[in-house]
């Protein structure tokens, strides 16, 4: 039987409780074997200035994910030159490991931008998109995009329970800064991270 693994890719600058609550909603509801954290390197849409280094955000992740046996996280895109990108990402994945299926785990926002990214052909035909009612995207909306994109790439496309936290990276920056209290919006051990450290004070 072919491995069922669920791709969880983003910033995490920092990595936060909503960010876990839906991989854990995915890989229930889509009965996933397991769940991979890939924080991204050098993500080429947005402001590299304002990013921690990869290695912090990647410890955070770990630190995020201990305890949890179905949850892993790799270092595939920190570890690659140059931009981030993730169809090359599901090309590499799928390279060292064909004998499993792959499964994007994304907020309907990025769902409403994915044939924007590069190469959005390739990774609508080679993985499921699993989705998450979040931002400004209706329902109803939401629906209307998976169709559209099952259509024209003929791609597999879930949508998950809503059970989205509004809880942002850019808000706990913000709130650092300000001083005003995180604790709750993250996992107390990477908030023993950030305060040792002093990360987002600047």
């Amino acid at each position: 039987m072919r491995k069922k693994i669920g791709i969880m890719g983003g910033t995490f600058n920092p990595i936060h409780n909503g960010h876990l609550l839906l991989a854990e909603e995915a890989r229930e509801n889509l009965k996933l074997d397991e769940v991979m954290f890939i924080p991204c390197g050098n993500p080429y849409m947005k402001d590299a200035a304002s990013i921690l280094s990869g290695k912090e955000r990647f410890e955070m992740v770990e630190l995020a994910i201990k305890g949890n046996p179905y949850f892993c996280a790799s270092k595939i895109e920190i570890d690659r030159p140059g931009a981030t990108y993730t169809c090359e990402t599901l090309a590499e994945l799928k390279e060292n490991d064909s004998a499993s299926d792959y499964c994007f785990i994304l907020g309907t926002d990025a769902l409403f931008s994915i044939e924007g990214w590069k190469n959005p052909e390739y990774i609508l035909k080679n993985s499921i998109i699993a989705a998450a009612l979040r931002g400004n995207g209706t329902k109803k909306e939401t629906l209307e995009m998976a169709e559209h994109l099952k259509q024209k790439y003929g791609a597999d496309i879930r949508i998950l329970p809503a059970r989205y936290i509004d809880i942002s990276s850019s808000d706990i920056r913000l709130r650092i800064k300000e001083g005003k209290s995180i604790r709750y919006m993250l996992p107390d051990k990477v908030l023993a991270y950030i305060t040792e450290k002093s990360l987002y004070n600047i």
